[in-house]
């Protein structure tokens, strides 16, 4: 590396943000750009390890290193390029990622690791800028003819790679706009759509072909697009969301997390929405349950919609600040962590069960009635007991359910094809990521489960390889999964 003594002169620096009385009142992303000088400062801090456990910990296999060391040498020309070659969107992982690279980082094992999300997307930011990223469509086309349905990170990645070696790609999406939860799921102050917008303009330049407002097996029929197209990807993510069973779970009020956010995004895209059907937490005591990023995502949400209160409750224990002794490094650090939405305020309750809501004369929510539990293991298995006279109840005139979300959705496109589910409702693949039905394949949190943007876009990637390989017989694209 450029400087082997980096890591002990140099300490972690935090992607430096908008203060926090400034960004609740308005949908602009929270990071500002990382000065150049203490960026090129941060990649000094990447070691020379001999085994990079930053590979192992991204499932895209990015050259970690060595794009942190052409940084160091103020070679980003050179280092957009490395970082390309493993990732088709590093715009979008080095916003969203929860970083398990990081997670893995040699240096965590006793010091803060390397920033090397903060680089990533700096590097990527930089190229734009500058001009560097340019269309580049293939130059030859095979003429084969690939669908991809879903346009989230998993379809888009897939499109993209199979684009390269010339196939004619036709992306569908069922919403109106391209994206998938890039679009709707994401708040823009985590991502501002311009950066979705700017990577989808650059793939229709390449000659990808997107069709919105398409609900295959609705608007188009399954057989008429197998009819149609050589090869089928399926990549509609796990849009089935994790309910709440509990009584009171019918009162006005009570939405899924996602309900919530879409109509935000869709607002701040110039639709229209009647105040009647908008969901919004002006003025209201917020119940956020659910304690992962779609959670914290609702809570900068509420924040910026003027929220009276904001409660967010999690199930689990609260984490350690540090890792524990049976989360040694490098699994990815079980620690208590502070998200942008965390630093603008709310309150977190931990080891808490919902066990009814209440509500008014109108049928709107108007109460939580909850349980302190305690986290026991039972041969092994998990459960969690309530804790005598530990019953409260906390105001609530709006509950978001932010639980996760427990596989595909159960639609005609699943259900024409007669695909092959597994145990948990996903759907399943073989090696070279094809269904049960010839020539239909399937990447990302349709046949994973709820997972990482990280995760999808590299099962896209590893998809379009294994198509290219049924279309063409061998393939020269890489392959980050098996």
């Amino acid at each position: 590396m450029g400087k082997p003594t980096g890591f002990i002169e140099i300490q972690r620096k935090k992607h430096p943000t908008r203060p926090v009385e400034e960004r609740i009142h308005d949908w602009n992303e929270v990071y500002l750009p990382y000065p150049v000088q203490d960026l090129r400062d941060q990649g000094a801090r990447c070691m020379d390890c001999g085994i990079p456990f930053c590979h192992q910990g991204c499932p895209l296999g990015n050259l970690i290193p060595d794009w942190n060391d052409l940084v160091y040498r103020d070679r980003w020309h050179a280092a957009i390029d490395r970082l390309h070659s493993t990732n088709n969107f590093p715009e979008f992982t080095g916003r969203l990622c929860p970083a398990p690279c990081e997670g893995a980082c040699v240096l965590g094992i006793n010091q803060d690791p390397v920033t090397i999300k903060a680089v990533e997307v700096s590097i990527i930011d930089r190229a734009f800028q500058e001009g560097w990223v340019t269309p580049q469509p293939p130059s030859i086309r095979t003429w084969k003819k690939v669908a991809v349905i879903g346009s989230g990170p998993a379809g888009l990645a897939a499109a993209d790679q199979l684009n390269r070696v010339g196939h004619l790609v036709t992306v569908f999406e069922k919403s109106d706009r391209i994206g998938g939860l890039l679009r709707y799921g994401i708040p823009e102050f985590k991502m501002e759509k311009r950066v979705l917008d700017r990577r989808l303009e650059l793939m229709e330049a390449e000659g990808v072909v997107f069709r919105g407002n398409t609900n295959v097996g609705a608007d188009v029929t399954v057989e008429g697009l197998r009819s149609d197209f050589d090869a089928v990807l399926l990549a509609a993510g796990a849009g089935a969301p994790r309910d709440l069973p509990v009584p009171g779970r019918e009162l006005l009020g009570v939405h899924f997390a996602m309900e919530y956010l879409t109509l935000q995004n869709r607002r701040n895209q110039g639709d229209s929405i009647a105040d009647g059907h908008f969901i919004t937490a002006h003025g209201k005591h917020v119940i956020i349950i659910g304690g992962g990023d779609t959670g914290a995502d609702c809570l900068g949400t509420a924040h910026r919609q003027g929220a009276k209160s904001v409660t967010q409750l999690e199930l689990l224990p609260r984490p350690p600040q540090e890792r524990a002794e049976d989360n040694p490094w490098p699994l990815w650090p079980n620690v208590f962590r502070v998200s942008s939405a965390h630093e603008e305020g709310g309150e977190r309750l931990y080891s808490v069960s919902t066990q009814h809501f209440s509500g008014d004369a109108s049928g709107r929510v108007k109460a939580l009635h909850a349980v302190k539990v305690e986290m026991v293991r039972n041969d092994g298995r998990v459960q969690f007991v309530p804790v005598e006279g530990s019953e409260f109840e906390i105001p609530a005139d709006l509950v978001l359910l932010a639980m996760g979300f427990v596989g595909p959705e159960r639609g005609p496109l699943v259900n024409e094809l007669g695909i092959r589910l597994t145990d948990r409702g996903n759907v399943w693949r073989d090696e070279r990521w094809m269904t049960s039905v010839q020539g239909v394949f399937t990447a990302g949190d349709m046949q994973r489960g709820q997972s990482l943007i990280v995760w999808a876009i590299a099962e896209g990637r590893s998809a379009a390889r294994g198509i290219d390989q049924f279309l063409m017989g061998e393939s020269a694209l890489p392959a980050p999964l098996s």
